[in-house]
């Protein structure tokens, strides 16, 4: 049996629920931004800023941004499991994906926590 230590869960089974749960919660987040956008025709950054600044929100966009970053990983996964077929070029692919990433992650948690 091979086992793969580079994807995000034990099996394709937990990937793809990774996958359709972190859809889910993107999605929720894409409506319920919209849905305030269009509630709010004359939007001020005070009022922008009001929502961000209560911690709910920022749980919410936290979320979010832990399930952008999953959705994304097992996407990139699979595709370089899928068309890079040299070991060495597909693990400093994965490389690179992971790192940015966790930069993305720790550059949100920055912007969200650090106001």
């Amino acid at each position: 049996m091979v086992a793969s230590v580079t994807n995000l869960g034990r099996s394709g089974l937990y990937d793809w629920v990774v996958q359709r749960l972190s859809a889910v919660i993107l999605a929720l987040y894409t409506l319920f931004l919209l849905g305030f956008l269009i509630a709010s025709p004359d939007l001020q950054f005070a009022q922008w800023q009001g929502l961000f600044a209560q911690t709910w929100m920022k749980v919410f966009s936290m979320a979010a941004l832990i399930a952008l970053c999953a959705h994304a990983w097992v996407g990139m996964w699979t595709i370089s499991t899928d068309y890079l077929k040299a070991a060495g070029v597909r693990f400093a692919f994965q490389l690179v994906c992971a790192g940015a990433l966790f930069v993305y992650l720790v550059w949100g948690i920055d912007i969200l926590w650090g106001v």
